[in-house]
């Protein structure tokens, strides 16, 4: 097989993946997951605000960084998956401690640091713009199948020696992922702060559409998310805090500690609609490729959220729990097939020496969506119906939005700004 640089990130991507289920098992062992395992509703609220925490750095700072860091993207990769290895190796000795919350908030932090580097470099290793989406795909696929991977010897590093084992074993990984890194096309870097007119371009209708569609499919995760938990519980004022944003992690606590609530549904159910949304994103990563090939990037979105609108009809129609699952399978195939593209239009629109700080601003937005659609089941005690058709509304507003309003040419036509390549490793590589 030819060692393309697009083969060399999927390495580098595998074993980031890998490294992160390693320190997602290690965490469900922990303290980090241990202390009140059961809080209401206003402690859940809390945590959602936190999340976005990482975010005031990683757009502000780590975003322009990427840019600006001298050598090109690959060095800033590599810091950071260094980075990750460093931190990790000071988690062996305090996975009993409150340092373990400082030391886990930096983990997050480069953990969204580098979906950002991986999301700018990959348009400078594909340079042809109908391989965005399936190259886009093909590393969400592996990062998953990675994580599972990765997931297993933790599980048993945890068993054997607690949580220090495994996350000493994600701390080698880091360690190869950012010699793996050294092998990465350097990248091209802005030599000064975009000026207005880049930033107009940063900021056409074409992008800013397609975020805030986008953005609408991230906050209907959220929402389901913990409209599923809360509506699984009966409406109760406790949730198990491990299940949240992490469906491998919420497994591996339910196997470890039990049911979630005495008077609730078995906490296999729960588990259960977090397998089907983790299975709708990777059947999503699979389909947008093959949508791809027939229809542009602004089309998969549109049709995402009107596809969503008819599953949240159908699932508040028929009710009960295998609504439940079936309105968690569409919104993750839907969610996942709408990113992929989205992140496929900014890596073709956007001025590619201004990819981190993009990158990095429309992750920040999706995040506040993301905590703004988890919040509303939390705050606002709401029935799965009812809330099924909400997500309905939800999708079928933006969709109408977005296909209603498209952006100067048209979104649906095959208009799009694809530069001249420039340099030896701007050359079109095969996905």
């Amino acid at each position: 097989m030819i060692n393309t640089p697009f083969l060399r990130l999927v390495r580098v991507h595998a074993l980031g993946a890998a490294g992160d289920a390693m320190v997602t098992v290690a965490l469900a062992g922990s303290l980090f997951f241990s202390i009140d395992p059961s809080a209401a509703r206003f402690r859940v609220t809390l945590y959602l605000l936190l999340t976005m925490a990482p975010f005031a750095v990683v757009g502000p700072l780590i975003g322009p960084a990427l840019d600006r860091f001298r050598g090109g993207r690959r060095p800033m990769i590599f810091a950071i998956n260094a980075g990750r290895a460093f931190f990790a190796f000071l988690m062996i000795s305090n996975m009993d401690s409150l340092l373990l919350f400082p030391l886990s908030f930096a983990m997050l932090i480069l953990q969204k640091s580098y979906g950002v580097a991986k999301a700018s470099m990959v348009p400078l290793i594909l340079r042809n713009e109908e391989q965005f989406v399936g190259g886009n795909a093909r590393l969400a696929l592996v990062g998953s199948v990675c994580g599972f991977i990765g997931a297993a010897p933790a599980l048993l590093a945890n068993w054997l020696g607690g949580p220090s084992w495994a996350v000493g074993m994600a701390m080698v990984v880091y360690i190869l992922c950012a010699l793996s890194c050294l092998s990465l096309p350097p990248g091209r870097v802005a030599p000064k702060s975009p000026g207005d007119d880049e930033s107009s371009k940063l900021r056409t209708v074409g992008i800013r559409k397609a975020a805030s569609a986008t953005g609408t499919l991230r906050g209907i995760v959220g929402f389901t998310t913990f409209l599923a938990a809360f509506a699984l519980r009966g409406g109760a004022d406790d949730v198990n805090l491990s299940g949240v944003g992490k469906a491998f992690g919420a497994g591996i606590r339910h196997a470890l500690q039990g049911d979630v609530a005495s008077d609730a549904s078995p906490a296999w159910k729960l588990g259960l609609v977090a397998a089907a949304l983790v299975c709708g994103f990777l059947v999503g990563s699979l389909l947008a490729p093959k949508l791809r090939d027939r229809i542009r990037e602004e089309v998969i979105i549109a049709s995402a959220l009107l596809a969503l609108f008819l599953v949240g009809l159908v699932a508040a129609w028929g009710g009960g729990y295998g609504s439940t699952l079936l309105l968690a399978l569409g919104v993750g195939v839907t969610a996942s097939a709408g990113k992929l593209s989205f992140d496929s239009i900014v890596q073709r629109d956007a001025e590619g020496a201004d990819h981190g700080r993009s990158f990095a601003i429309f992750e920040t937005r999706f995040q506040i969506f993301w905590v703004v659609g988890a919040l509303i089941p939390v705050v606002i005690p709401i029935s799965a119906r009812i809330g099924f058709i909400l997500i309905a509304i939800a999708a079928a507003a933006a969709a109408v939005f977005f296909w209603l309003r498209p952006a100067a040419g048209g979104p649906f036509n095959q208009a799009g700004r694809s530069g001249p390549a420039t340099g030896p490793e701007h050359q079109p590589q095969r996905a």
